[in-house]
């Protein structure tokens, strides 16, 4: 793609933008299941997490990974990781053009073929209503999928006047225990998102947000309860067997990649 004003680049972008918006206006920042009403969650039996884990190397191939676990106890009941094609190009704040696809066939299989172990929330890498234009991907497989979503995120988005400023690094210093939290209020008076100390043994805040069909508080609740370490048990199993799967089975030679980072992890550009 060339970039440029009237370029093929530019003409994508606004019809990208445009879905997104049309996608938007189906987000539920509310909950909406019996199960997120109480404080234990009661009802609620399963939780998915999805991840992709990029080809070094060989960036138009990847491995997406759904997971399924068991709820309270977080075991694996369910896991499908295969090697797909990432056809669009990286662009910031358009993640989930690039990853949404996939991770949505995913979602698809799982209920065609094991319905009874259908997620009834999925925690998805990357950031959901805190995003640059309010839809990221844990709001577009939310909106996609029918199903209730939550972000999280490893790293803070610059959106709305959020930085990794002194008043930021001052409030992490201030979590003291796995469960503390702040809010993360942009410019414009809205908060976007929670910072949340997952874990005792873990200083490095997590960000959570709102996907849909779920209130900030309880998303915030249920991710908290999913954590052993700091990422949320169903992430985190979804991270570890995508990687897995790529050591065992290794995918064909590269082909022509498309530009954009192969993996977005600690410390580098966060998922949107």
């Amino acid at each position: 793609m060339a970039d440029g004003d009237g370029s093929p680049l530019d003409e994508t972008l606004r019809r990208w933008e445009l879905e997104q918006a049309q996608l938007k206006t189906s987000v539920k920042e509310e909950d909406t299941e019996e199960w997120q009403k109480n404080a234990t969650f009661e009802g609620l039996e399963r939780v998915g997490g999805v991840d992709l884990s990029y080809v070094e190397g060989n960036q138009p191939q990847a491995c997406a990974s759904l997971v399924v676990l068991s709820y309270p106890d977080l075991q694996v009941l369910y896991e499908d990781c295969r090697v797909v094609d990432v056809r669009a190009p990286y662009v910031p704040g358009f993640l989930a053009v690039r990853e949404g696809p996939v991770l949505v066939e995913a979602v698809q299989r799982l209920l065609e073929q094991e319905p009874s172990l259908s997620p009834q929330v999925l925690l998805v890498d990357g950031n959901g209503v805190l995003h640059y234009r309010g839809f990221g991907v844990a709001c577009h497989l939310g909106v996609l999928t029918g199903l209730p979503c939550v972000g999280v995120a490893k790293n803070l988005l610059h959106v709305d006047g959020l930085a990794k400023d002194e008043l930021h690094k001052e409030q992490i210093r201030d979590l003291q225990m796995g469960g503390d939290t702040f809010p993360l209020m942009g410019a414009s008076g809205r908060v976007l998102g929670m910072a949340l100390r997952s874990c005792d043994k873990s200083t490095k805040p997590i960000y959570v947000s709102v996907g849909h069909r779920m209130s900030l508080e309880s998303a915030v609740r249920l991710v908290q309860s999913c954590c052993r370490h700091r990422i949320p048990e169903p992430i985190r199993q979804a991270d570890i067997r995508s990687r897995e799967y790529l050591r065992k089975h290794p995918p064909s030679p590269a082909g022509t990649a498309h530009p954009g980072p192969e993996r977005r992890d600690e410390g580098t550009e966060p998922k949107h």
